[in-house]
């Protein structure tokens, strides 16, 4: 609906005006409502091809028998279970409904008008929204090679800024900073700052010198991690995640929390995946292999694939992807043009199961063979 003829904005903050909703991929049961496909490919969503493990499975549908009851509103089994995965105390971790939760938690507790946030152009399209949602200010730096340019972010900090986030590995480009310029660019920040550091790709990531931010807590006190169950755990239905701080901190995101945020299956469902690190691995070896062959096969269609660390790799197409994400989508795969990251050429392509990457890659063979419309 155009603002001009919504009858409701004048009631809205005024922040609101200008603010656009997250883009969610594409569901498969709305393509098959609109084209009416019935075997569509998704590979819009980063989504693990594996679904979750059988431990998370059955610790969900062993809670969905108590589904009368309210969830445990401190998420005490959860937070211990977390706490313990990363050797920090239960103080220190802030659930949320999904890690996007989280984020949302931090804009709410030390953003607000006249404030601003930091965060580096073709970031993750929730730290804007997060950011305007408040009234604060959003200072965005110029990429370098589609990444983080740390320098350019340090030069955008002000006596106004309070939280900069840094998404690492970044979605949608699949880059990531490693340990050293990111401990240092941490380390510079004024202590009126909050440094974010999302890892909801961190499990995939193979890198000898990525680092896992969580581990600098003690050093760092103005330092929140998020972590994500959406990803390699597979568990993206149940929407869960945390954030890990000082628990000062964690204090002050827990006064803003919603009540029963996480739900009593969900947190069962992440108990059991945290200890489940067989499906982990074998999430990860199978990303390994089937990332390398989508970025071969993308490359073998003249294609220039941006270097990932994540499940998902951002090809450039060399136009704009509109002609194309359509043509793929009448053929039935699903996958997620990035313009609003300030990509129009870019299409996010999530690593599938291997039969889905062979159809991804002989559609987008096809498709690149039409003559434009």
């Amino acid at each position: 609906m155009a603002n001009a003829d919504h009858p409701f904005l004048h009631l809205a903050a005024p922040q609101i005006a200008g603010l656009t909703p997250y883009i969610p991929g594409k569901p498969v049961s709305e393509l098959e409502r609109e084209l009416g496909i019935r075997d569509a490919v998704k590979l819009a969503s980063n989504e693990n091809p594996l679904g979750c493990g059988e431990a998370a499975r059955a610790a969900y549908l062993a809670a969905a028998a108590e589904l009368a009851r309210y969830p445990d509103g401190g998420a005490f089994a959860l937070r211990g279970a977390i706490a313990e995965h990363h050797g920090v105390d239960a103080a220190q971790v802030t659930v949320g409904n999904g890690s996007n939760d989280v984020l949302d938690l931090v804009a709410r507790t030390f953003l607000g008008p006249g404030l601003d946030s930091v965060f580096s152009e073709h970031a993750f399209a929730v730290y804007p929204i997060a950011t305007q949602a408040v009234g604060a200010t959003a200072r965005v730096a110029p990429a370098r090679d589609y990444g983080h340019d740390l320098d350019a972010m340090a030069a955008l900090v002000s006596a106004r800024t309070r939280v900069v986030w840094i998404a690492n590995p970044n979605n949608p480009t699949g880059t990531w900073v490693a340990a050293e310029p990111l401990r240092a660019f941490i380390a510079a920040l004024p202590a009126h700052v909050i440094a974010v550091v999302d890892e909801a790709y961190f499990e995939y990531v193979e890198a000898p010198d990525y680092p896992d931010a969580g581990a600098w807590l003690a050093d760092c006190p103005n330092l929140i991690v998020t972590r994500t169950f959406a990803k390699v755990h597979g568990l993206a239905a149940l929407r869960v995640g945390y954030g890990l701080s000082h628990p000062a901190v964690a204090e002050l995101l827990n006064r803003v929390r919603a009540p029963f945020n996480v739900n009593a299956p969900a947190q069962a469902a992440a108990v059991a995946a945290l200890g489940d690190a067989e499906h982990v691995a074998r999430s990860v070896a199978h990303n390994r292999t089937e990332r390398a062959r989508l970025a071969a096969g993308l490359a073998e269609l003249g294609l220039d694939v941006i270097p990932s660390v994540c499940n998902f790799v951002t090809v450039d197409l060399g136009r704009p992807v509109g002609f194309v994400d359509q043509a793929l989508l009448r053929r039935g795969v699903i996958c997620r043009p990035v313009a609003n990251y300030g990509l129009p050429n870019h299409l996010r392509i999530s690593v599938g199961l291997a039969h889905e990457n062979d159809r991804l890659l002989a559609a987008l063979a096809a498709v690149l063979a039409e003559p434009a419309a």
